[in-house]
């Protein structure tokens, strides 16, 4: 199975009743066609002109939680299992529990701080006149690189046969590299055309 390497307005209404309900449908439908209209950002970024000499690609995994959302996450958890104890204010259960409701909001944050932290990986592929570099950076702050001329650089696709579907890879010089494996199965074909039209410039 290949598998490539890591890298190193509204009218009034005579009805009172109308009046105050039909701004708030209004807003509801709005925020649903806001919602179903916009497609959410790549997570990843041509931060050059297609027509540029020199082209880069800035890729990153997913953050559906980042921090701020996180730390309100966990706040709530804490809140949600006090509220509980509520009744026990001023007993010595309620001192009993308290360990255990910490220990569980730890728990939380952990787990989330870790999943934070897995996830800061960015690569970043440039193209410039005859070089193709790409250069990934790992959550712990190591950094693995690969290059090749563009011209021999080839884009390959593994639609079934790689670690995930549609498993894309940049191969040349002997070597052959994944570029963007984190992303969603639709994000990676996308890309594996991108990658092509760019490199074809």
């Amino acid at each position: 199975m290949p598998c490539a390497t890591h890298l190193t307005t509204v009218t009034s209404i005579p009805d009172t009743k109308q009046r105050v309900a039909l701004p708030r449908r209004l807003a509801v439908l709005s925020f649903c066609a806001d919602t179903i209209t916009k497609a959410p950002a790549m997570p990843y970024n041509w931060t050059t002109a297609p027509t540029a000499p020199i082209q880069e690609l800035h890729l990153w995994p997913h953050q559906s939680l980042p921090a701020r959302g996180m730390a309100a996450f966990v706040l709530t958890t804490f809140t949600l299992l006090l509220i509980p104890t509520l009744p026990l204010l001023g007993t010595r259960l309620l001192w009993w529990l308290l360990p255990f409701i910490l220990l569980a909001v730890w728990g939380v944050y952990f787990a989330l701080q870790h999943n934070y932290r897995t996830r800061q990986i960015t690569e970043v592929l440039t193209l410039s006149g005859d070089t193709a570099r790409l250069i990934r950076t790992n959550p712990k702050g190591d950094t693995q690189a690969w290059e090749c001329n563009r011209y021999w650089t080839q884009v390959t696709k593994y639609e079934k046969d790689g670690p995930v579907p549609h498993y894309v890879t940049l191969k040349g010089m002997g070597r052959e590299v994944e570029i963007g494996a984190f992303l969603s199965e639709d994000e990676r074909i996308a890309l594996y055309d991108e990658l092509n039209r760019a490199l074809r410039r």
